[in-house]
């Protein structure tokens, strides 16, 4: 698989390390062909010699570039610039699986979303390009969580929000070779959930003193250490 991740932030380090990981190709493309270039390196010296030449691709002439054969496109990139791309590039995206990662806070307050009530941020990319098959996933996941692929010992929960089932699977099957949990939360309009319950796990960061280390995971009560009777 080709996988095409648009941002060489924080985010899209974590989610390109694991699809090496995987050992799908990695196409990476921004808006400043140097942290894509310095994020490539980077991430070759962690592949090691033999994945690095075979099994990373780095594009830093365009977006349209990055795009064209890709099998999956990931806008790891900060509200509302996913729009913007998923407008722009309306042709070169038709038919494409669009992961959209974005959590649209806003980050003068740190209290609320940036975008109007009853709307999310993957909705509003579908909306800027109706012929894209976008998919919310990765928002509720801090980089270094996505490095370790798992927390506390267990596979990361990486929750899926998408009207295109198909789409949906495509992109469960990567979370899966990736190592991770897929959780499909239902259609698109779920988004605003996860937005907004990322939002809250960002804001218990210093309140909890996580350091950006956490992550949210959904666990039976089978699988937790209960005692076998509780005392009243």
């Amino acid at each position: 698989m080709i996988v095409t991740i648009a941002g060489a932030g924080r985010l899209a380090e974590g989610i390109a390390a694991r699809v090496l990981a995987a050992g799908h190709k990695l196409r990476l493309t921004d808006r400043e062909p140097g942290k894509a270039r310095a994020l490539a390196a980077s991430l070759s010296a962690m592949a090691g010699p033999d994945a690095g030449g075979t099994r990373l691709e780095v594009t830093v002439t365009g977006m349209a570039e990055a795009i064209a054969g890709a099998d999956m496109v990931v806008l790891a990139l900060p509200y509302p610039y996913g729009r913007l791309v998923a407008r722009d590039q309306g042709a070169a995206l038709s038919g494409m699986v669009v992961v959209d990662t974005c959590n649209p806070v806003d980050f003068s307050t740190f209290d609320s979303l940036l975008t109007s009530p009853g709307m999310s941020a993957a909705e509003e990319i579908a909306e800027a390009n109706p012929a894209a098959r976008v998919v919310k996933a990765f928002n509720t996941t801090f980089q270094e969580a996505l490095m370790a692929g798992s927390v506390g010992g267990l596979p990361l929960d990486v929750f899926l929000a998408g009207d295109d089932n198909d789409a949906k699977d495509k992109v469960a099957g990567l979370v899966r070779d990736c190592g991770m949990r897929p959780v499909d939360t239902g259609p698109l309009r779920r988004a605003r959930e996860l937005e907004a319950f990322q939002l809250l796990h960002m804001t218990l960061q210093g309140p909890l003193g996580l350091d950006w280390c956490s992550a949210i995971k959904l666990l039976p009560l089978a699988q937790l250490a209960l005692p076998a009777r509780l005392a009243w």
